[in-house]
């Protein structure tokens, strides 16, 4: 899990700091939006945080406070995944800040944009960025120069296992093509056997076959007949060890003509056709991020639309004021006289 802290994000289109900006507010909630609206770009905004910051006011004030703010629209807290090493998900908590107070829809239509996302996503981290500038080569680091040319008359010595030697004259005359002849009789052309080319890869597999299993043994006349079914099979992708295995998979105990067994196999268990790189898109589609508002007070998530005012319905009817009750003065004077009974027992003696 990433840690919590509800890191600060500025929202857009903010009118320019004056000294007015939360004169509206009450005391309290003006004093913590005024820090708050200093804070840098990613600054820790928790309940734990701005308490230790702010001297004045304890966790439950600055919690009370919050409530207010985002009531009034200046913040909204969301939380974005964010996908890791290992394609794993992890969540991260920021909280948007607007100094100019905004109304429910232009939360709603902001915070479902992309930019919205983008914004809360953690920035990388400075370490992996590589800000150094690059710096001219130094005296000593200097490439080598390249070796002057030498003259026509002398050839460098030939590598001896990268280019191959150039053919001579006489060498590219013998290579070109001579008019037939009829071949004498009680001789053998030995054009015909150079140029012959070898068994290709179905051919050998196929030859192979009654070396491992004697119940598939097949004449070079089998092998040639059986040659073009193996050849589509290697060409839909597969190897030779697969071409094996699925015609020599559960053999039965006699196989009496193996070339009609292996030809029914041949076209019975033919792999299908993969698309090609070409059919392939080249991009992966864009995968939408989602970004899901807190509840203010108790952290509930939801949609935008479901937490206006960026509270869920329980504690927006909690701090409603039809709900809030002044407390009778009974009740204030008990509190006041449990208060000084507790700072008299913490007095040193």
């Amino acid at each position: 899990m990433a840690k919590p802290g509800y890191g600060k994000r500025s929202a857009p289109d903010q009118r320019p700091r004056t000294r007015d900006d939360f004169v509206l507010l009450p005391t309290r909630e003006r004093y913590v939006a005024g820090f708050v609206d200093h804070l840098p770009e990613g600054a820790a905004m928790s309940v734990k945080t701005l308490a230790k910051q702010l001297p004045l006011y304890g966790q439950q004030a600055i919690s009370t406070a919050l409530n207010s703010l985002s009531v009034a629209g200046h913040l909204r807290r969301v939380r974005c995944p964010v996908v890791g090493a290992g394609d794993e998900t992890r969540w991260v908590f920021r909280t948007f800040w607007s100094r100019t107070a905004r109304d429910n829809e232009w939360w709603n239509a902001y915070l479902a944009t992309e930019k919205a996302a983008l914004a809360a996503a953690p920035a990388p981290s400075p370490s992996v960025l590589d800000t150094t500038p690059p710096s001219p080569w130094a005296p000593a680091e200097e490439p080598p120069p390249l070796p002057a040319p030498e003259g026509r008359g002398t050839e460098p010595a030939p590598e001896p296992t990268a280019v191959p030697h150039q053919r001579t004259q006489a060498q590219a005359q013998d290579d070109e093509p001579t008019p037939l002849s009829p071949p004498v009789p009680g001789t053998v052309s030995a054009t015909a056997d150079t140029s012959e080319a070898g068994p290709s890869r179905a051919y050998l597999a196929l030859a192979r076959l009654g070396r491992d299993d004697h119940r598939l043994a097949l004449s070079a006349d089998d092998c040639a007949t059986l040659e073009p079914q193996a050849t589509e099979w290697l060409a839909r992708g597969v190897s030779v060890d697969y071409l094996t295995s699925a015609l020599t998979a559960g053999l039965p105990a006699r196989v009496d003509s193996p070339l009609g067994f292996l030809r029914r196999r041949l076209t019975d268990k033919i792999p299908p056709q993969l698309p090609t790189e070409n059919t392939q898109p080249t991009t992966p589609a864009p995968t939408r991020r989602l970004l899901l508002v807190e509840c203010t007070d108790c952290g509930r998530p939801g949609q935008p639309g479901a937490l206006p005012d960026g509270l869920c319905r329980p504690c927006r009817a909690a701090h409603s004021p039809a709900h809030e009750t002044p407390p009778h003065p009974s009740e204030i004077a008990d509190v006041k006289a449990h208060m000084s009974n507790l700072r008299d027992l913490l007095k040193p003696v």
